[in-house]
Formats: structure tokens, sequence, C-alpha cells
């Protein structure tokens, strides 16, 4: 955990280390011991009570959550969920604050590294990001305390390996990676020479489209200031061209039919309903004519218990719009956009580094067609003609 991948990387010292070591098995027991209490409460006691009363078994998202956070069971379930999270960010922090001027000098000797950043202290951050502190992040993502401040892009390199168990890569790069090799072996004659990532982070989901596609200009947006400083210096130490701009992807200020490719990774769920509209409609502007617009996100369950970890989330994890995203209609948002309906497509890959295997009862749950997301992503796209 403590590896260097690479220059910027915040490092951890022996006790920073040993409590994250601790948060990670932790978090582990919870997905793999506990959470998985919650199917098998489900079906042997939820469906036959909600059944008992009511004729039929839950319906909806909401249905399954209020029937569930009556149980014991799953309120322990929720509370050590919240708790983990929490818990992560007070143990990785104090660890980033620790290291900020070491980053800082760090950052300052790689001015002639390649790649571009452009900030835009103007901009207007959306309300659905200063509403709630996403993830439980104190702050959010947005938030600089000092105009030299990248806190918490640094904090969030590190957080992203504890969240994953380490297991999306080295570089964290993994749903990049995945949808990128995906392209590349789906649409062997697609040879995008200009991609767009919004919503990216700090850069990591970026990156991989330099690998897989030489020769591409690699663009990538977000609102978060704090992300993209950080996201630049961190591509400038692995050498990589990427080219930063703090921009709302809901309108941007790229020409019409600027991109080849563009793609976000997690970015649906983090905006209203309005913004969706907004960005699905400007991708359709940025986009050239036979060009890729594809969105990775938590999607595809239509099944209510199937949507009951984003219901979870939405509630009790702020991330407001996680279960409002499972009753967008994308295929009709997408043809209203401008997209031919017939290019449209939900379909689920295979991630790069992520293990495949899984508990049994979740095993089970996939087999009976529910999307539980252990190994595989699911991906909205279309083609524009």
């Amino acid at each position: 955990m403590n590896k260097q991948v690479h220059d910027m990387f915040p490092e951890a010292n022996h006790d920073e280390q040993s409590q994250q070591a601790f948060l990670r098995s932790f978090m582990m027991h919870i997905y793999e011991r506990v959470m998985p209490g919650n199917d098998i409460l489900y079906k042997q006691k939820v469906i036959p009570e909600f059944e008992k009363k009511l004729g039929r078994p839950p319906q909806t998202r909401k249905e399954v959550r209020e029937a569930l956070g009556e149980q014991p069971f799953n309120q322990m379930w929720g509370s050590l969920m919240r708790t983990s999270q929490e818990m992560m960010y007070h143990t990785v922090r104090p660890s980033i604050e620790r290291q900020m001027p070491n980053l800082k000098a760090k950052a300052a000797k790689l001015d002639n590294a390649p790649g571009s950043l452009k900030l835009d202290p103007r901009l207007e951050i959306p309300k659905y990001h200063t509403n709630a502190d996403i993830h439980c992040k104190p702050g959010g993502y947005h938030t600089k305390t000092d105009d030299t401040d990248f806190l918490a892009g640094a904090e969030f390199d590190r957080t992203v390996n504890v969240y994953f168990h380490g297991k999306t890569g080295p570089l964290a790069d993994d749903m990049g990676l995945s949808l990128a090799s995906w392209i590349k072996e789906n649409h062997p004659d697609f040879d995008p020479k200009s991609v767009l990532d919004m919503g990216c982070t700090i850069g990591h989901s970026s990156i991989p489209y330099l690998d897989v596609f030489p020769g591409a200009e690699v663009h990538a947006i977000d609102v978060a200031a704090p992300c993209l400083e950080y996201g630049h210096y961190r591509a400038k130490s692995l050498g990589k061209a990427v080219h930063f701009s703090q921009q709302n992807a809901e309108k941007t200020n790229y020409p019409d039919g600027s991109f080849d490719l563009i793609v976000s990774h997690i970015l649906m769920h983090e905006t209203s309903h309005k913004a969706l509209k907004n960005i699905i409609e400007e991708c359709h502007r940025l986009l050239k004519p036979g060009g890729l617009m594809i969105h990775m996100d938590v999607v595809g369950a239509d099944d209510p218990f199937g949507q009951y970890l984003c219901e979870w989330n939405a509630h009790y994890n702020n991330e407001p719009y996680m279960g409002g995203l499972q009753d967008e209609d994308l295929g009709g948002l997408y043809k209203d956009a401008g997209f031919p309906v017939e290019n449209f497509f939900m379909k689920q890959i295979e991630s790069i580094h992520l293990p495949k295997t899984m508990p049994e009862v979740m095993k089970a749950k996939r087999a009976e067609g529910v999307v539980i997301g252990i190994g595989y992503y699911t991906i909205v796209g279309t083609q524009k003609t």
C-alpha cells in the first residue's frame, strides 16, 4: 500500500500504514462477511413479511430500503458501512496534511514535464456538489484552503487505494483501462485522435487512453480545482501529457465537433437529472461524426433489490443522485440529445484488475440476473452518425 507508484503519490509512515491496513481489513470484512447477510435477510424474512402484509413483494428500491431498514442486522451493517467511510478520511487526511509541504516541493520540480493545466477561479461550482460533502469527504472534492492547496486530490489518490483495497491496479486506473481496452477490442477500426474524460477527478482514469490509443490527445475536465491541480502534477510525474481544464461538463468551452471519443467513469450518479440531460446534450455537440460517447456508472439493475445499494448510498453515504439514476431512461436521454436510437447500448464489461470472485450468495444473485459490481462495470454508450 505504501509502494511508491509515482513521485507524487503520498507516502505513509509506520503508524499511518498500520491504521490504513486495519481499515482495509475492516472494510473487506464488512463487504465480504457482513453485507451478504442482507441478501439472506431479504429473501428469507423481508419478502415473506412484506407479502403477508401487502400481498406482494417489494416493488421499488424505496420499499426495499424501508423494509430492510427495520431489521436490526441491516441497521448494524449500515452503521458499519457509514463508520468505515468516515474512518477512511479520518485516517488518511492527517497523513496528507503532514506531507503537503513536501508534495508541493515535488510538484514545483515538475514544471518542464508534459501536459497542461487551466484553472478557472470564476467557475461556479454546481449545487449538486456544494449541497453535500460527496462520499462523506470533508469539504468535498472542490474545496481549497489556500491558493496552492491540492490536498483534496492527493487525499483522493490515497483513499481510492484504501477504498478498493489496492485492487484497481497500482495507479488506480482500472476503470479507464478496462473501458479503453474494451473499446480497442470491440471497435478495432476506431482510432480516436482526441479524447475527453468528463469528471476526471485526478485523471487516474484518463491516462490509460494515452496508452491504449497512442497518438491520441487526451483532455480531462472537472469542477474540482484541487483534484485537477494534483492530477496535473501526478500525470507529469508519470510522463503523461494530459490536458486538464476546470470546466463544468454541462457546458464546456470546446468548439463543436472537438472529440472522437468522450468518456466518463462514475460521473453520472454525481449529477442531477437536469445536469445529466445537459451533459449528454453537450457530448452530442462536442462529438465528431462517427465519434463514440460511453459513460461508465452504477446502473443496469432492473429489480428493486438489485438497486438497493444505490438507494442506500443515496440516503446514507452522501450520494444523493445515485438512487435517482436508477430511474433514468438513459436511452431516451441519448435519443433526445440527438443520438440515433439504434446506436444505443448498455452492457457489462469485465475489469482488467479487479478479481471476479465473490461470496456464494452474491454468485447466486448474479446467476439470477442481478447486477453486482464485483469485477464488472456497466457502460452506457452510443455512436454519433
